[in-house]
């Protein structure tokens, strides 16, 4: 019944800087209708995966954690460090790929994911 994601949606008390800092930091051009569509390339794929409320992967007083899929991530993280952005964890690789995790100016903890 379900073909896929239609969108993530979110609150925020600052709009305007979270607006600036994704499309800085991540580079997401966001619209004048405060969002963006990101189009799915081909042979990309998207998880959907519940964590225990005590899991340590992410805070758990984060109730939803974003991953973002980036093209080569060893270039994410030199334009990170370029802008002044800091890790909040160290680069991982693994089976599932290369990961690294930053936090928005709220606080929120974001993954970059490169499989």
């Amino acid at each position: 019944m379900i073909k896929g994601f239609g969108g993530v949606f979110w609150r925020t008390n600052q709009l305007e800087a979270i607006k600036k800092w994704y499309g800085e930091v991540l580079e997401i051009e966001i619209d004048d209708w405060n969002g963006t569509i990101i189009q799915p390339q081909e042979g990309n794929r998207t998880v959907f995966s519940f964590f225990a409320g005590d899991d340590g992967y992410f805070p758990p007083e984060q109730q939803v954690m974003l991953n973002f899929q980036a093209h080569d991530l060893d270039e994410m993280l030199r334009h990170l460090e370029r802008i002044g952005v800091p890790l909040a964890k160290d680069k991982e690789v693994g089976d599932y790929g290369k990961f690294a995790w930053i936090k928005d100016p709220e606080g929120r903890l974001v993954e970059l994911w490169e499989k």
